[in-house]
């Protein structure tokens, strides 16, 4: 009987603009089933794709003093079985959660992995809602926007896998809630799917003092702005906030294709504000890591008992994962982008 095959992709080439499949390699070879102690050999079933992933490809300092390394696995955080297990507390069969990279398996100690319940919640949140995008939603929103009932809360990227949740959670804290997103179909969704106060279509506007009047004529100034996009979008947003407004930097995912290292549009500061995390505020999920047990406790019963909305886009193929990538900066997708191996 033939050996399993062990795919991966390697990252071979740093994009300039778009990325695709011509900055990789698919590389096969026969899996290797050696464990040391404390090891598990992991079959990946899904991977999570997600923006930070493109950030990581600039060539100058980001959140991380060097880029990804050239020559080496794409990192990604993903889902997986246990095939074989040398660590206590994991045996053949369980689910795991862990930065298995974009392979179809993956050897890797037991203390970088976390055990799921499949019964608790379906395996895919541990890559959205209860997991990295969830994480960074409800800290950033609690910790650095400090919603206050009341207040008007603007979310740019609002059907993304983050900004759609902290829409909802905002709506939890008791304030008005205005989205922006890309299409009439997406901003009936946020209406009408995660009850947003208004949804407003930035592909409708021209410039960002049109998109700034139709902000203005519909929620009036801004308390908190959660900033998932960046470039005219932001510039339309800013110059509406009311005194004291809090303005988190979650992403800026217009400058990531083209844009990275020489940002086109403004506020040309922005991404800046992101890496150094500073005031206005800059929020990384890493920052609130140690924290994850906390956020589980709030927000795993509110998704145990569907009172939090998920969606999941959900592509097929492990040949596909490239692609993925660049899907996120087209706008086809809603919600958590995820790859099934």
């Amino acid at each position: 009987m033939a050996a399993e095959l062990h795919r991966q992709w390697i990252y071979r080439r740093q994009p300039e603009g778009v990325v695709g499949p011509e900055h990789y390699e698919l590389a096969e070879r026969p899996l290797d089933t050696s464990l040391s102690a404390g090891e598990v050999l992991v079959r990946t079933r899904i991977v999570s794709v997600d923006p930070y992933m493109r950030i990581n490809q600039s060539a100058k300092p980001t959140f991380n003093p060097e880029p990804h390394p050239l020559g080496t696995v794409q990192a990604a955080g993903a889902v997986g079985q246990v095939m074989a297990s040398a660590a206590p507390g994991l045996a053949e069969g369980d689910w795991v959660e862990g930065m298995l990279g974009w392979q179809t398996h993956a050897r890797m100690h037991a203390s970088l992995l976390r055990k799921l319940d499949p019964a608790a919640a379906p395996v895919s949140t541990a890559l959205g809602v209860l997991g990295m995008p969830g994480r960074t939603a409800w800290f950033g929103l609690t910790e650095a926007g400090r919603p206050r009932a009341g207040e008007v809360v603007v979310v740019s990227g609002a059907a993304g896998a983050v900004g759609s949740l902290v829409a909802q959670f905002a709506k939890r804290h008791g304030c008005r809630v205005l989205g922006i997103a890309g299409g009439a179909a997406k901003c009936a969704w946020l209406r009408e799917a995660l009850g947003l106060d208004w949804a407003i279509d930035y592909k409708a506007y021209r410039t960002a003092d049109e998109l700034g009047a139709a902000i203005r004529a519909a929620a009036g100034g801004v308390d908190v702005y959660f900033d998932n996009v960046g470039g005219w979008i932001s510039d339309a947003v800013i110059p509406l906030i009311n005194r004291r407004a809090r303005i988190v930097i979650c992403g800026s995912i217009s400058q990531y294709s083209g844009g990275l290292d020489t940002p086109e549009l403004g506020p040309r500061f922005l991404h800046h504000m992101l890496y150094q995390r500073a005031t206005l505020q800059g929020i990384l999920a890493r920052d609130y890591l140690h924290r994850m047990d906390e956020m589980l406790a709030i927000v795993g019963p509110w998704v145990a008992r569907r009172e939090i909305v998920f969606e999941e886009t959900v592509l097929q193929g492990f040949d596909r994962l490239p692609a993925a990538l660049n899907a996120l900066f087209t706008g086809d997708h809603r919600g958590k982008l995820l790859v099934e191996v």
